[in-house]
């Protein structure tokens, strides 16, 4: 067995492991959760795939790693040469958790010529097990992988200073879905770009026509997708006075996908609306916080405990500061991650 190559758990409250190793680990056991314990801006340069940032020098690191981490499953951790994250690594071992670290840090891993990557990716499982991987690319641009599948959610090439190369960073997309028609969730070049013969396009019926192709749905409606990927179109629209013109009602989409029982609401742009009291067992919700055309973090907050999602996502977040909803939302794992 892998381990028992290393003494386990040591006085230092954690076990170190080298690159090799590390890898197998992170291969082998679906259950690990991967943390970057280095500074966002080092983040953002690249980092292993998977990884989630919480940095060792932020304010509330320790809490930070208890409101998003699982204490039932093995915790690995790196920074840049292993010294951060030795320290990380004791820290959360005295609180509980199972925690590997990979000495000599991100240098060794890259060293030794292994993969890193500049995107964030969550992990979840289905009821009989199998992971889902979510690529958190961008503001609403999600990438969803699910036994060899590709789903692609809200693609777009350039935003602001951020871009993304579709053609060498995913494969083509099996389903493409597209919320609404603004420049921020439907860019036709990166359609094109992730299309192939057989990909299914759902979108709303705006999008539908100015592409010429595509599944349209109206809210209430549904799809069976490759997979045996089950999706509802519900509703997305604003509430407030003066806001209205952004997203009207009836004319856009959120989506909820059931991949073997994993349940994922992507909210796309609205506010805390009425209907979202009516959703049921959400696994993962992602949902916008970024007023006028989206929510405020009251308006998150409300959504949220509406149906009480396990996972709350924050996204096409913008400048908005989300510092307050974990606290604000017990019983709620809230993820905050880089999705301005």
């Amino acid at each position: 067995m892998l381990f028992s190559l290393f003494s386990l758990f040591s006085c230092k409250g954690y076990t170190d492991l080298p690159a090799d190793a590390f890898q197998k680990m992170l291969s082998e056991d679906g259950q690990a959760q991967l943390v970057d314990v280095r500074t966002p801006d080092e983040f953002a340069a690249g980092h292993l795939s998977g990884a989630v940032n919480i940095n060792w020098f932020g304010s509330g690191f320790l809490s930070e790693c208890q409101s998003a981490l699982d204490t039932g499953r093995p915790v690995m951790v790196y920074c840049r040469s292993g010294k951060r994250s030795a320290a990380a690594a004791a820290r959360l071992g005295k609180s509980g958790f199972k925690v590997y670290n990979l000495l000599g840090g991100y240098l060794a891993w890259t060293g030794a010529g292994k993969p890193v990557t500049t995107y964030e990716v969550e992990r979840f499982f289905t009821d009989g097990g199998a992971p889902v991987e979510i690529t958190l690319i961008k503001h609403g641009s999600l990438a969803i992988s699910y036994k060899g599948l590709s789903v692609q959610v809200d693609p777009v090439i350039e935003l602001g200073k951020r871009r993304t190369d579709y053609a060498t960073d995913f494969p083509k997309a099996d389903v493409i879905l597209v919320t609404h028609e603004h420049f921020d969730h439907f860019d036709k070049e990166a359609i094109e770009v992730l299309r192939k013969g057989e990909t299914v396009l759902v979108t709303n019926a705006r999008c539908a026509e100015m592409l010429g192709w595509g599944t349209a749905l109206s809210n209430g409606q549904s799809a069976l997708l490759p997979g045996e990927i089950s999706l509802e179109a519900v509703p997305a629209y604003n509430t407030t006075e003066g806001h209205l013109q952004f997203h009207p009602k009836g004319r856009d989409n959120g989506f909820v996908l059931t991949i073997d029982g994993l349940r994922i609401y992507i909210a796309g742009d609205t506010e805390d609306i009425p209907e979202m009291a009516l959703l049921q067992d959400i696994d993962v919700a992602f949902l916008p916080v970024n007023q006028p055309y989206t929510m405020t973090v009251d308006q998150c907050v409300a959504a949220a405990r509406a149906f009480g999602p396990k996972v709350l996502i924050p996204y096409h977040s913008g400048e908005t500061d989300l510092s307050s909803l974990p606290g604000r939302l017990p019983g709620i794992r809230v993820l905050l991650r880089q999705m301005q």
